[in-house]
């Protein structure tokens, strides 16, 4: 009897051993394959929403008018207050112009979800906020500031909310496109995550692009602005809010949080979007959306 416990106490004790290796194992070894199947799991699903939303629809009738207003008084007291000319170079490209000014505002702003809302959402305040209230903002705010800090360059720029299908997702992101005239196209930055999108053979991506390039599965590769690590499920998390588009029709300073003006938003069809007041435009046009700045544009 003595001998038939001891045995079945050794037994105990090896399936606990093994039963902790195990835990051990999935905990610390096998934790990231765990959360890399699941990460690829879900992205699958947002990939085949996108790819089953309707396609877009030319709609020549759809009432709006993209501009970008220039206020040269608010633009050089922007520009002397940050010292934009030790950041940006009126020689280099817009594209570098556009980087120098996003790793600005990542390195010296993280992202957080700010306790106290400001009052004022323009770029100096920001910056006098995070200086004196709390260090750190969400990426709207993120993607206001970066926004009057490019316009004030003189670099033709929107900031972009961009949703998920989900009208129970409380989740949503805002980043900037900036339009890039050596190259003729939108890129996206983003300050807030500290990295943009490229195609290995086609540079920056647009939001337009990164959607198109997300359906039919083609490679892109995330870049950061900073040292810092890039979220490993950033082209999932991108998967999840590039159903929708929604951005101001005339850009300037100053937008927020007044919200004069009307919001343009960009839907497949049949889909009506949430959350949305009766002055926005909601179109089903990409191509419109999506156009070139008129070409006398001038910041």
């Amino acid at each position: 009897m003595k001998k038939t416990l001891k045995i079945a106490g050794i037994a105990l004790l090896s399936l606990a051993g093994l039963l902790l290796i195990l835990f051990l194992l999935t905990r610390f070894v096998f934790r990231d394959c765990v959360a890399g199947y699941l990460d690829d799991l879900e992205k699958a699903e947002r990939v085949e929403l996108l790819r089953t939303a309707a396609p877009y629809e030319a709609a020549s009738e759809a009432d709006f008018h993209f501009t970008y207003e220039q206020d040269t008084l608010r633009a050089r007291e922007i520009r002397n207050y940050f010292r934009l000319d030790t950041l940006v170079n009126p020689a280099a490209a817009t594209w570098d112009n556009t980087l120098a000014l996003a790793r600005f505002v990542s390195c010296n702003i993280p992202h957080a979800n700010q306790k106290v809302q400001p009052e004022k959402r323009n770029a100096i305040a920001l910056w006098e906020y995070s200086r004196t209230i709390e260090p750190a903002f969400n990426c709207r705010l993120h993607a206001i500031m970066l926004h009057e800090l490019l316009h004030a360059s003189g670099i033709v720029s929107r900031f972009v909310t961009c949703l998920p299908a989900d009208s129970l997702d409380n989740d949503c992101h805002v980043v900037n496109i900036v339009w890039l005239p050596e190259r003729q196209k939108w890129a996206m930055i983003d300050s807030d995550m500290q990295a943009w999108i490229e195609g290995p053979d086609a540079g920056p991506l647009s939001l337009r692009e990164m959607r198109e390039r997300t359906v039919a599965e083609t490679p892109m590769e995330v870049h950061p602005l900073t040292e810092n690590e890039v979220y490993d499920g950033l082209l999932s998390y991108w998967a999840k809010n590039l159903y929708w588009f929604e951005c101001w029709e005339e850009t300037g300073y100053g937008k927020e949080p007044d919200g004069k003006g009307r919001s343009v938003v960009l839907l497949p069809p049949g889909f009506e979007g949430f959350g949305l007041d009766e002055s926005t435009v909601r179109t089903s046009d990409d191509a419109r959306f999506w156009d070139a700045p008129d070409t006398d544009t001038t910041l």
